[in-house]
């Protein structure tokens, strides 16, 4: 029997024991069908038989008894003549199955075909880290620190694959030390120059998803639903989270007693500041939650160009904007709101200034349209909401705003 073991024969191979049997069989079948092309011009009569268990390789070549006269193709057909020595009982218009010894192709066949199956292989593998990786886009994986650059950190996982985490993809405080684990989500999966790059993220908000559902088993089960999720990494987080059980606090469940559950993920995230916000539909609402920890006396909403002005008390302005804008920006995103942020000077004084006062700025017939409602100095317009003013004057929204914006303006100079 001429038959050739490939897995025992082609160490180079050996590492290909993650390719599923099968698919290596195909591949190794596939490689000496081309050999046979390149020998014989076709390969439609010959079967190539490779053992998925032990790697065992057999090629049998068929072709038709004809009388010896006859023969147009050897290839095909063999004459009556040749076919009677093999087997005596043979007749025209038989067929005979001849095994070919592989080593026939030659020694140069033999390794082209060789270096044909480890690029075949290697290209299996990519595809199949590729597709391994693709199918776990949001998930957190675990990786060992291999090599760190200037602009990025290479990674490896369980498997010696390797993965990266971008200087971008990291939290600004994160520092990390050859050979330490660190826990990232995979972000994307892309092919560079037919290589698969996994990059990973710590930044992403999915990663702090992920980290909540490990942490709060409520999420996994679905009686408690992340809403959305906004972040400046390493500085703040707000996350709006709602039950479907009225039984569960969204709230408390999240953050865990005594900040049990959530102290690990703000370890993890470098110390990051994260607000757990109970989600609604009802907008002003939601923009008064989103502020934390800023307490709001009152604010303006138009739902038309969803704009908010929010009033405070001079000493919660600051909360409300939080350090480099970070607070009032993450909420603007959470809300999908712009917000404005004002002094509430309504709660701070006690005079007043007749709306005459202000000619010089704001237009008499502006002005004489406050008063026909009713409206006469400049605390009487800031009682009402812009929606409220608009209704009960003919002024357009904008002409309103700057009136507002020039009382509220005085009022603070004054202070």
């Amino acid at each position: 029997m001429a038959s050739i073991n490939l897995i025992d024969s082609f160490q180079e191979f050996k590492d290909a024991e993650n390719i599923d049997r099968p698919t290596l069989m195909k591949v190794i079948e596939d490689v000496f069908k081309t050999l046979l092309r390149k020998k014989y011009t076709s390969d439609e009569n010959f079967d190539v038989i490779v053992n998925d268990q032990t790697g065992d390789l057999e090629i049998f070549r068929r072709r038709e008894i004809v009388e010896d006269e006859l023969i147009e193709d050897e290839n095909l057909q063999i004459p009556y003549s040749e076919a009677v020595m093999i087997e005596p009982d043979y007749n025209v218009g038989e067929e005979v199955y001849e095994e070919v010894d592989v080593m026939d192709f030659g020694r140069r066949a033999i390794l082209a075909a060789k270096q044909t199956l480890a690029a075949r292989i290697g290209d299996l593998k990519k595809n199949q880290l590729l597709k391994k990786y693709a199918e776990r886009v949001g998930e957190i994986i675990s990786g060992e620190v291999y090599q760190i650059w200037k602009k990025e950190i290479l990674l490896l996982d369980d498997e010696g694959n390797e993965l990266i985490l971008p200087k971008s993809e990291q939290i600004p405080t994160d520092f990390f030390k050859k050979g330490e684990a660190v826990r990232a989500v995979v972000k994307k999966v892309e092919m560079r120059n037919n290589t698969p790059i996994i990059i990973l993220s710590r930044t992403h908000p999915s990663f702090l998803e992920k980290l909540l559902e490990i942490e709060v088993p409520e999420i996994m089960d679905g009686l408690i639903v992340i809403k959305k999720i906004v972040r400046e990494p390493g500085e703040r987080a707000k996350v709006a989270v709602e039950s479907y059980d009225d039984r569960i606090d969204p709230v408390g469940a999240c953050v865990g007693m005594k900040g049990s559950r959530i102290h690990g993920i703000v370890r993890e995230l470098r110390n990051e500041n994260i607000d757990i916000i109970n989600y609604t539909n009802n907008t002003q609402l939601l923009i008064q939650r989103s502020l934390t920890p800023a307490r709001i006396n009152r604010m303006d909403v138009n739902s038309t160009t969803n704009h908010a002005d929010v009033y405070l008390e001079p000493d919660q302005v600051s909360l409300a904007i939080g350090k480099k804008g970070v607070n009032i920006k993450l909420a603007q995103e959470l809300t999908g709101y712009s917000i404005d942020v004002y002094r509430d000077v309504k709660q701070d004084l006690e005079y007043d200034i007749d709306l005459d006062e202000f000619s010089d700025e704001i237009e008499s017939w502006v002005i004489d349209e406050f008063k026909r409602v009713g409206c006469d100095t400049a605390l009487s317009v800031l009682e009402l909401s812009i929606e409220e003013l608009v209704r009960r004057t003919d002024l357009e929204e904008e002409t309103v705003r700057d009136v507002r914006r020039i009382l509220e303006a005085e009022f603070q100079s004054e202070q």
